[in-house]
């Protein structure tokens, strides 16, 4: 059965949906390539002298690395954590499944300024409280819900006689998940951290209600300079991240179309 051709009326009705949704994102360029001393628009002169600025200004330098270096850790912490409840959902049987399920997925339900809140009073009296390692926790928790739901779905899609024949062979079980099932569910653990990266890499709340007056990070950074500054390395820093988001899934999208 050959697929239905779309119409041409809907066609542009879906594009200029695309247009309006993807604007706001798209006027950051033309803000941060422009020239003046201020945010305006449209630019009288383009020029990269904002990301000049930026990519060399060390307080800005310090918050990016900060934020890859959380951001790296976080997605650790959420892949380990969410690979093994994905599995202990999808293989096994117990009781109120559904409702460790929907626990599971409560923190992406619930406001982030809700959970920013909560762990801002659960941690206040802990050692951490103020550390990287509060925000790491906290960025490990809003980022596991949209992990466990990407590898759940790959597991689920997942041959399980494979694993079982690697098993009637003699392999334990820990051999057998590493050598014939890790690989073949490969791209969905590569999107699960990807989401779960730039998830943390773009938090905002958690990391504002955690960070010290030593740590700030990228999107702490950016609040900062738009509360207190407003200058176009806002702008310039903001297309940085966009390209960051969308090259991170180009690349992801090849590699699982490789896969």
């Amino acid at each position: 059965m050959k697929p239905r051709r779309t119409s041409l009326p809907l066609a542009i009705f879906a594009s200029a949906v695309l247009l309006f949704m993807a604007a706001p994102i798209l006027l950051v360029f033309p803000l941060a390539l422009n020239n003046a001393g201020y945010l305006s628009f449209p630019p009288k002169t383009l020029s990269m002298r904002w990301f000049v600025s930026v990519l060399t200004d060390p307080e800005w330098l310090a918050s990016i690395c900060l934020s890859v270096r959380i951001a790296f850790i976080s997605t650790l912490i959420t892949l380990t954590l969410s690979m093994l409840a994905s599995l202990a959902l999808v293989r096994h049987r117990f009781p109120l499944k559904r409702a460790v399920y929907a626990l599971i997925l409560l923190p992406m339900i619930v406001p982030n300024i809700i959970a920013a809140i909560a762990m801002f009073f659960f941690f206040s009296d802990v050692v951490i409280f103020g550390n990287i390692g509060a925000i790491v926790i906290g960025h490990a928790v809003v980022s596991s819900p949209i992990a466990v739901i990407i590898l759940a779905s790959t597991l689920q899609a997942f041959d399980g006689r494979l694993e079982d024949a690697a098993l009637s062979l003699g392999a334990s079980r820990i051999t057998a998940f590493r050598r014939i099932t890790l690989p073949i569910i490969a791209p969905g653990v590569m999107s699960a951290a990807i989401f779960a990266f730039l998830t943390s890499f773009d938090e905002l709340l958690i990391a504002l209600f955690m960070a010290g007056t030593s740590s700030q990070t990228l999107p702490v950074r950016i609040w900062n300079a738009v509360v207190f500054q407003l200058d176009p390395k806002i702008a310039a820093v903001s297309a940085l991240l966009v390209m960051v988001s969308a090259t991170t899934l180009g690349l992801s999208a090849l590699a699982g179309r490789r896969a």
